[in-house]
């Protein structure tokens, strides 16, 4: 199994390690508890020790964004790394990251 990892610091959502089908679970439960804990309106998710990621951490970080509008938080992301960029523009879905993306 591969290691990934998720806390929360400062409003900062860090996510670090490998991100697919075997660590996504885990992260998915930890991430949307520690976004209901956060206070305050903003929260940055910072990617930037993502070391690897599938088309599933890509998925991971949208349903954090889908949480936080849930919680009414605004949402940024800081750190996408390369392979996910890639992912998300064969997925059409670079508009709706660039919106957020530091």
């Amino acid at each position: 199994m591969a290691a990934a990892e998720i806390n929360l610091q400062n409003q900062q959502l860090s996510l670090r390690g490998v991100l697919d089908y075997s660590t996504a679970p885990a992260l998915l439960r930890q991430g949307k508890a520690l976004i209901a804990s956060a206070e305050g309106a903003t929260l940055e998710i910072n990617c930037t020790e993502v070391s690897k990621s599938s088309s599933v951490g890509l998925a991971l970080v949208l349903a954090f964004m889908r949480e936080g509008l849930r919680g009414n938080k605004q949402l940024s992301i800081v750190g996408l790394p390369k392979d996910m960029q890639q992912i998300a523009e064969v997925c059409q879905l670079s508009p709706l990251l660039a919106a957020t993306t530091k």
